[in-house]
């Protein structure tokens, strides 16, 4: 099998990287950590110029038809570039789901998603949830034409600032209950509607939203009332698939960066690269980096062509990248020594979006006893 990267694919390779090497950089990391929005919303504006906002999309609503491929190629150089800008969030969650709602929705939402002027979040985890997808307690009653929802959602990646919301809720069954799951696209300044809004462990910005009887047309429900949970599981899949590729980049720089320190730093009047010990950890760090991208690339070829097991494949994904990513960061930060955690230096940065993207959507535990299952 042929895994090497087509035309295209390097080029968008060549021009992520491009875009990040001038335009990243730790200490504009820590400058937006601190500010209202979490990320540059010019530098977003860039990335639809670029055209990256649309690459997943359907060239009929906009996009350009790219694969989970293509996808995996961007997320790689974006999470070895520490990059803060939202776009798991809104392009590949989002953008997912909406690109399996009907046409007038998506012509009302994608054209503003695609030209980095509107901002979406996910609002489906709830504070007795857990990693249950299926753990939904909020409501959505029938109401005239359309729904109000009430409950509360809890860890709302991009909830902070988004005027857009994709809301699971209950709609039939009781909690837990796999039938009755339904998906509704909620304005974020509906009245009824809260926000308690709060940084995140990586410097990413979150919310807990709180709905108190939020009105909703027939029109926001995306797909068929209460079978939502089938598409959800495969969005996230989709998702896992593009964590996976931003993780092996910021391993890959950790690694990356922690070869070049050892090659600097002496102990007893020789670099401490030259000890074979710490030889054998970088090695070891190496390993595996390649055994998440393997079965990175197993999931991502899996997803494009549409087979039975993409879903299972995703999940293995998400139990190798808790387990590399957690071994990765830990001996980069031990190899660099007490400056490995400080926040000047970006290895603490990889350090804690790894943690985070660990436990996003599951972690390692949740997803082999999935894997088991499938």
């Amino acid at each position: 099998m042929d895994l090497s990267l087509s035309e295209e694919q390097q080029l968008l390779k060549d021009s992520v990287a491009r875009f990040v090497q001038e335009n990243c950089s730790v200490e504009r990391r820590r400058a937006l950590r601190d500010s209202e929005d979490g990320f540059d919303r010019q530098h977003w504006q860039q990335y639809a110029e670029l055209g990256w906002l649309a690459l997943p999309f359907a060239e009929e609503d906009g996009g350009f038809g790219g694969s989970a491929l293509d996808v995996m190629v961007l997320m790689e150089e974006l999470g070895r570039g520490l990059v803060v800008e939202p776009y798991l969030v809104n392009v590949v969650i989002c953008g997912g789901f909406l690109a399996a709602a009907s046409a007038d929705q998506r012509g009302a939402s994608l054209p503003g998603l695609i030209a980095g002027e509107s901002q979406w979040a996910f609002a489906f985890a709830e504070p007795e949830g857990r990693y249950n997808l299926a753990d939904v307690g909020l409501s959505a009653e029938a109401a005239g034409d359309g729904f109000r929802l009430t409950g509360k959602k809890t860890a709302v990646l991009n909830g902070h600032c988004a005027n857009q919301l994709l809301v699971l809720a209950r709609t039939a069954g009781e909690r837990r209950d796999r039938d009755g799951l339904s998906l509704f696209i909620v304005d974020g300044s509906s009245s009824g509607l809260t926000r308690q809004c709060y940084p995140l462990v990586d410097g990413s910005h979150g919310a807990d939203l709180d709905f108190q009887s939020v009105a909703v047309g027939a029109d926001a429900l995306v797909g068929e009332i209460g079978g939502a949970l089938p598409l959800v599981e495969d969005v996230i899949a989709q998702a896992l698939v593009a964590m996976g590729a931003e993780a092996v980049g910021a391993m890959d720089a950790l690694l990356e960066q922690t070869v070049e320190y050892t090659k600097t730093r002496e102990q007893f009047g020789q670099p401490i690269s030259n000890f074979q010990a710490l030889q054998h950890r970088m090695a070891d760090m190496y390993l595996e980096c390649q055994s998440l991208r393997s079965l990175l690339y197993y999931a991502a070829i899996a997803r494009a062509e549409q087979r039975e097991d993409a879903i299972q494949a995703a999940s293995a994904v998400k139990v190798k990248l808790g387990d590399a990513s957690r071994f990765v960061s830990q001996q980069a930060v031990q190899l660099h020594g007490g400056i490995g955690m400080t926040d000047e230096l970006g290895i603490s940065h990889y350090f804690k979006r790894l943690l985070l993207l660990n436990t996003l959507f599951g972690d390692s535990e949740h997803h082999l006893r999935r894997y088991m299952e499938a």
